[in-house]
């Protein structure tokens, strides 16, 4: 393999902020700061807002649009229907 082409592949510690969950995995992204594990290995650590801990669609808390309240329907009934007046005719 040649130097200095190839980027800085290794093991990360991920954090979700919202939850404080980590998690370890090999990775290429710039990390500023580093955190010490309890297991005593010393690790670069990258912060993230959400992860699969935290996201709503995947901790099955997520709301569907179609069941807010009917919210969907009225604006469909509102503006949903067009009319032949609306559009200009042919001459």
């Amino acid at each position: 393999m040649k130097e200095g082409i190839h980027p800085n592949y290794r093991e990360v510690c991920f954090l979700d902020l919202s939850n404080n969950f980590k998690f370890v995995t090999r990775s290429c992204v710039n990390a500023k700061e580093t955190i010490k594990l309890e297991d005593g290995r010393e690790l670069p650590l990258y912060k993230l807002d959400t992860s699969s801990e935290s996201h709503p669609f995947y901790t099955g808390t997520q709301k569907s649009v179609d069941n807010m309240g009917g919210r969907v329907e009225r604006f469909r009934n509102r503006f949903g229907k067009t009319t032949a007046a609306a559009t200009p005719a042919a001459e």
